[in-house]
């Protein structure tokens, strides 16, 4: 339970606030198109038409179940960009150039579902952001890959995106009753201090379970543990991002 379970979920969760969210999925394996229930078959322009061959980013989105939120699908055609961009010298600005537009801005929130590794299409993501939000799970090596991460965002700020920053880090898969867990958070929380949400999403069947049927865990089960975790999720980003506006 990750980033696209956190993409899907957070998305739905601001949608039932009343914001209008728009999910770009650039994730080859197209798990968030899957997961909001567009079938491959009618993914007739993809995230790959977009960034490969210039489609507009309005005949790519495709409104979802969810009301007010919509999604940039995506399918296993994306698996080769990272060599089909390698000639290009514009190749990580492509998605900013994509989303810099009266389309993307008309939605409240874009969230952008990457790959699980550091590739060519995620530093796309970094350079077309404005904030990153991490999905922390809870287990033994979670933090050696955050490193990593954090050591790439600071390279996109240096090189090419220097507003970027970290939204914040969102502990998932999380269990009370787990040593682990507990020792996660500790560390997160004394390492990276007030970047860490207070909301931890825990571990919940009813959330494995929502993408079966395409659909957010807010739809499928709105009074389960998962569901309430990802509302209270989005009330904490959007309480985040009003003191920031505050501070700006």
């Amino acid at each position: 339970m990750g980033k696209t379970t956190t993409a899907i979920n957070l998305g739905a969760a601001l949608s039932r606030i009343g914001k209008t969210v728009l999910i770009v999925d650039i994730d080859p394996q197209g798990n968030a198109s899957t997961g909001l229930g567009i079938e491959p078959s009618a993914r007739d322009l993809t995230t790959y038409d977009l960034l490969l061959d210039d489609a507009p980013l309005a005949q790519v989105i495709q409104k979802t179940e969810i009301l007010g939120m919509s999604i940039a699908p995506a399918t296993t055609d994306l698996s080769s960009t990272d060599v089909e961009l390698v000639s290009q010298g514009n190749r990580v600005f492509l998605l900013k150039e994509a989303l810099n537009g009266p389309t993307a801005a008309a939605f409240d929130y874009v969230l952008i579902d990457c790959p699980p590794s550091l590739s060519l299409l995620t530093v796309n993501a970094l350079v077309a952001s404005d904030a990153v939000l991490v999905p922390l799970q809870s287990e033994f090596f979670a933090l050696e890959g955050l490193s990593q991460l954090m050591l790439t965002v600071r390279e996109v700020r240096e090189t090419a995106n220097p507003g970027l920053r970290i939204e914040g880090i969102v502990l998932t898969m999380y269990d009370l009753r787990n040593n682990l867990s507990r020792q996660v958070e500790a560390d997160a929380r004394e390492n990276l201090g007030e970047l860490v949400f207070q909301t931890r999403i825990p571990r919940n069947v009813r959330v494995s379970e929502a993408p079966s049927y395409a659909m957010s865990v807010i739809d499928y089960d709105p009074a389960s543990k998962g569901s309430q975790a990802y509302m209270a999720l989005a009330e904490e980003l959007l309480a985040r991002a009003s003191v920031e506006k505050e501070q700006a």
